[in-house]
């Protein structure tokens, strides 16, 4: 049995997205199927449109998904049809790190998030010709109406929540704060430099207010995304395309640096700049994705003074318990998610592509018609 889907198709011929009509099998035992009302569109899912990324095409991308459980296998437990869910990274679940609450760390990360396929290598989609198009990236393909997921994915929400607010939480709202929270670990009091401020960066902003920082600076090349950061809890700013910006952090710090920094732009040389703005016994957090040959450069005889560079993906602890925590913060008005995200109708995928790139759109989510 198959179902008919809608779909934005990455194929190695087109630098676009191709919105196509698709058929997608029945869940397995182990599969869930999700009926997808929501997807964000994140940097990574760029990246495996440009070809930068080892995930074969064609296929569909995707990995902040929301949407209700329409079936599950008879092996599946914990879901059932009706939950509402968002559907974030898959995993193992069975080696050392998964055991200890840290998924993205699995060993098998890249075949089950970026190989696009189940584990014995079949997909679930074809095209209108028949051929297979790989699915099951980051164990969900999102950017369909339908797909299917495995449970160790999913996080179980609350039905009242917005759909478009949930979608980011997947991976960029959690890459942000979770770094913040539990790779950096920025204590009351402490100084904060976050270099770019889109998803990602301006969820660092409000979890480092969330957890107490007395100074947090936003360093981005877009004004408006400044000015948005100063709303959402940043002390200072720094326009990066006006001013050298390891220069300004040390100006706003008497010369000190900072106590934390959070790269999110995927670009070494801002990689470089958030070593070189901390303080003696500082920690870099790396989260930007670049491409698969760039190297992170730093002063060996700066690193002497205690600095620590730290690589963080996917918040740096299990999704069930980020999302659940986010959430609560932005029950209580604490982080207003809704403030980063534009939504546009999956058949406008490529303009979402286009304004972010440009910088008009924080956060782009693409909403599924059924």
């Amino acid at each position: 049995m198959s179902r008919n889907v809608t779909a934005a198709v990455t194929r190695a011929e087109r630098s676009d997205f191709s919105v196509e009509q698709l058929t997608l099998q029945d869940p397995r035992a182990d599969e869930v199927l999700v009926r997808f009302t929501a997807s964000g569109l994140c940097h990574t899912d760029l990246e495996v449109l440009a070809g930068r990324l080892p995930t074969p095409r064609p296929v569909v991308a995707g990995h902040e998904g929301v949407g209700v459980v329409e079936a599950v296998g008879p092996s599946v437990v914990g879901f059932a049809p009706g939950d509402k869910v968002v559907a974030s990274l898959d995993s193992c679940g069975s080696c050392r790190n998964c055991m200890a609450g840290q998924p993205a760390y699995c060993p098998q990360h890249g075949a089950l998030n970026f190989a696009a396929c189940r584990s014995d290598g079949t997909v679930g989609l074809a095209d209108a010709d028949g051929r297979p198009v790989h699915d099951h990236f980051f164990g969900q393909s999102s950017f369909a109406n339908w797909g299917l997921a495995h449970q160790r994915g999913l996080v179980r929400v609350d039905a009242d929540l917005d759909d478009a607010i949930l979608a980011p939480l997947g991976c960029g709202v959690v890459t942000g704060a979770g770094a913040v929270w539990n790779a950096l670990r920025v204590r009351p009091g402490g100084t904060v430099a976050v270099f770019g401020v889109g998803a990602v960066g301006l969820s660092s902003v409000m979890a480092a207010g969330a957890a107490g920082a007395a100074q947090i600076i936003a360093v981005d090349v877009h004004p408006e995304r400044l000015a948005l950061a100063q709303e959402l809890g940043a002390t200072d700013i720094v326009d990066a395309s006006l001013a050298d910006s390891v220069r300004e952090i040390l100006s706003l710090t008497s010369g000190e640096g900072v106590d934390y920094s959070v790269e999110c732009t995927g670009r070494p040389e801002v990689m470089a700049n958030a070593v070189e703005a901390l303080a003696a016994l500082g920690t870099a957090g790396i989260l930007g994705v670049a491409g698969l040959d760039a190297d992170v450069r730093a002063n060996a005889f700066e690193l002497l003074k205690g600095r620590t560079v730290i690589g963080s993906v996917m918040g740096h602890q299990s999704p069930g318990a980020l999302i659940p925590r986010i959430l609560d913060l932005h029950r209580r008005g604490r982080f207003p998610l809704e403030r980063l995200v534009r939504t546009y109708p999956l058949a406008d995928i490529n303009a979402a592509v286009a304004d972010s790139r440009a910088g008009k759109t924080i956060k782009a989510v693409l909403t599924h018609t059924h």
